[in-house]
């Protein structure tokens, strides 16, 4: 079962489980449950999405509140890898009323700093329907990311507008994502999502040489084309090299535009750790990539 499914489905069990009162660890294990149909086996982890999951539960760190929010997450990498790597910003803004349309070009992105899929992308601003793009945003602004998937770094981030550039390759025109899955500290296997304006997303793994790798996302298929290897592959692999020190495991996520690296976002628990893949041995496969902390890292009120 997708886990997306669950949130493009309102009358399922989530909608429930969104409001109650179970802690941390019986929701994540009764999630858990209902998506595999297996226990969670949180005190000897194995698998990939298990690992993620007691990532949530101990390894929480406060600079990585920062590191999921849109806006603050800019600063953080800037400071490690330079602004040249990081798309503009047009604007910050508390809520939607507070954009000004006529200050901003044609073209643009609109995007909730404290959630994952809050964005409205604009390609005509003449065209655009304001109130539906409205509503998403004011709709998403209203979510604690955190209660969906128990993803803790999302908990404490401010909620907030960010206008950011649109950008565009002029080669592929559908903007494709690098994903770089980094197993403490050490770049190893690249996503590359594709076909994301298409019927069905496509997802491609490869090792950081670009061999295909055999297996990918349960509900998706691989690109029948293939993905041609980045000119800036050995550039973005340094950039993940750098931006994944001392995390057990984090995706550094970057784009490839007109022959320019910027960077994308920091995912710490990919699909919320809620996602097979096929063949289904290798969510052992990279969960034995993941060597978890001997220290675990809780909340403090919840100690």
């Amino acid at each position: 079962m997708d886990f997306k499914y669950y949130l493009r489905n309102p009358e399922t069990i989530v909608k429930t489980l969104f409001k109650s009162k179970l802690n941390d660890i019986d929701y994540l294990k009764l999630m858990y449950k209902r998506i595999f149909e297996k226990d969670l086996n949180l005190e000897n982890p194995e698998n990939f999405n298990e690992k993620l999951q007691w990532l949530k539960l101990y390894d929480r760190k406060e600079e990585y509140t920062k590191m999921v929010d849109k806006y603050e997450v800019k600063k953080y990498v800037a400071n490690i890898i330079g602004t040249k790597y990081i798309i503009p910003t047009l604007g910050i803004y508390e809520k939607f009323e507070d954009i000004n349309l006529n200050t901003l070009p044609n073209q643009f992105v609109i995007k909730c700093t404290n959630d994952s899929g809050g964005i409205v992308i604009i390609k005509d601003k003449g065209i655009v329907d304001i109130n539906s793009a409205r509503k998403k945003i004011n709709n998403c602004l209203k979510i604690n990311y955190y209660y969906i998937g128990r993803e803790w770094p999302y908990k404490n981030v401010k909620p907030r507008i960010i206008v950011e550039e649109y950008m565009e390759d002029n080669k592929h025109k559908d903007l494709r994502d690098f994903k770089i899955f980094c197993f403490n500290g050490v770049p190893k296997i690249i996503l590359v999502c594709s076909n994301r304006n298409g019927d069905s997303k496509n997802t491609d793994f490869y090792d950081t040489d670009w061999n295909l790798l055999p297996f990918t996302r349960e509900h998706h298929k691989n690109n029948p084309k293939g993905i041609d290897k980045p000119e800036k592959l050995s550039e973005m692999i340094q950039i993940a090299y750098k931006l994944s020190k001392g995390i057990p495991f984090v995706r550094v996520d970057l784009y490839e535009i007109n022959g320019q690296v910027y960077f994308g976002e920091l995912t710490f628990y990919p699909s919320s750790g809620f996602e097979g893949f096929k063949p289904e041995k290798y969510d052992k496969i990279l969960g034995d990539m993941i060597e978890l902390p001997k220290e675990k890292i809780e909340e403090k009120n919840e100690k």
